[in-house]
C-alpha cells in the first residue's frame, strides 16, 4: 500500500447524495453501474438513484476472481477479473465488492478477499499459464499457477521475478507496458483450454472472453459480451467476400476467429473447451436450430 491518502483494505466507498429533477433514462445494466439503491456518481445526471458512491480503484490479488451477478457464491459468474486489473467498487462489505472492472466497465460482485490496493504492476504473464514458484528455484514446490495476462510487481532476482506471493520464472513474464503483436497468436495460445461460461483464463475461457483478452494482449480494449462486440469491433464484411486471418464470426450468442479463411478458433460448449476446427462444420452443427447460424461477420480495421 502507498501513501497515507491510499484507501484501507476495509475502507467503504464515500457515498455523495443528490436530489435530480427530470426524467431517468435506461442504462445498460451491464456497463453501467446502477442498482436500486446505488448507482456510480458519474452517473449522476444521467439516472435518478436515492445514493451515488464515488468509485475506489482496487486491485486484483487472487490469480483470477469470479465476476457475479449478485453477492452469493452460488450466483452466475457474467466475467472474470485476472491478477493485476482493476476494480471500481462502489459498495464494500465484509465479504463483497460491487462496482465495475476498470477493462471494460462491466457491473457485478467481487470476494472481498480477491481485492486490495497494490502498485503499478511491472510485469505480466506472457506464457499460456505461469507456476508460481515458492522459492527463485525450479525444483521448490508449486504455491500456485497464474493465468495469461496476469499483471503483478516484482523485482528481478537472477532468472526469476520475486513479488509479494512468491517467484515467477523470468521467461514466463514479459514487462507490463509491452503489447502483443499479434492478437490471433495469442488467441491459439488457448487452444486446449477449458470452456467456462464467463472465464477470461483464469480456470478457463468463454468464447467472447477469449476475444477480449487477445485483443487486449496487443492493446485494443473491446466490449466483453458477443452482442456488444458484434455492434462494437471492426466493420462489415460483404457475405460475399472471401474471409481472412483476424476476421470475427458472430453467430447467435456466440463469437469465433478465423485462423485462415477457412478455419475458426473458438471457446465453445459443444467441444466443452477452445478448438480449431472448420467453419463449414459449426455452420453445419447450428443449421437445425437457426435459420441463419452466421449473423455477422466483421473485420479490424488497421
Amino acid at each position: 500500500m502507498n501513501g497515507t491518502n491510499t484507501p484501507t483494505r476495509n475502507a467503504p466507498p464515500e457515498r455523495t447524495r443528490f436530489k435530480l429533477d427530470g426524467r431517468s433514462v435506461a442504462l445498460d445494466r451491464r456497463v453501467h453501474a446502477a442498482r436500486g439503491d446505488l448507482a456510480d456518481l458519474a452517473l449522476a445526471g444521467t439516472l435518478f438513484s436515492a445514493h451515488y458512491a464515488r468509485a475506489v480503484a482496487l486491485t486484483c490479488v487472487a490469480p483470477g476472481a469470479p465476476i457475479l451477478s449478485a453477492a452469493s457464491p452460488t450466483s452466475e459468474a457474467v466475467s472474470e477479473l485476472l491478477r493485476g486489473e482493476i476494480f471500481h467498487a462502489l459498495d464494500v462489505t465484509t465479504d463483497w465488492a460491487w462496482g465495475f472492472c476498470g477493462h471494460d466497465g462491466y457491473v457485478g460482485y467481487v470476494r472481498r478477499d480477491a481485492l486490495d490496493v497494490e502498485d503499478k504492476p511491472t510485469h505480466r504473464i506472457s506464457a499460456a499459464v505461469a507456476p508460481l514458484f515458492s522459492a527463485p528455484d525450479i525444483k521448490s514446490p508449486i504455491a500456485d499457477y497464474w493465468p495469461r495476462s496476469a499483471r503483478f510487481s516484482g523485482e528481478v532476482q537472477g532468472d526469476f521475478i520475486a513479488c509479494a506471493d512468491g517467484f515467477i520464472h523470468i521467461r514466463h513474464t514479459a514487462p507490463a507496458a509491452d503489447l502483443e503483436s499479434d492478437w490471433v497468436a495469442v488467441a491459439k495460445s488457448y487452444i486446449g483450454r477449458p470452456y467456462v461460461w464467463g472465464g477470461r483464463g483464469h480456470r478457463g475461457i468463454d468464447c467472447s472472453g477469449l476475444v477480449q483478452v487477445a485483443l487486449g494482449a496487443a492493446g485494443t480494449a473491446v466490449p466483453r459480451d458477443t452482442d456488444l462486440q458484434c455492434e462494437g469491433i471492426g466493420e462489415p464484411i460483404d457475405s460475399e467476400a472471401p474471409l481472412q486471418r483476424g476476421d470475427l464470426i458472430f453467430f447467435p450468442g456466440h463469437v469465433g476467429i478465423m485462423t485462415d479463411g477457412k478455419t475458426l478458433l473458438h471457446a465453445n460448449a459443444y467441444w466443452m473447451s477452445v478448438v480449431r476446427e472448420p467453419l463449414a462444420d459449426v455452420v453445419a452443427r447450428l443449421a437445425d436450430t437457426h435459420v441463419q447460424p452466421i449473423i455477422a461477420r466483421r473485420r479490424l480495421t488497421p
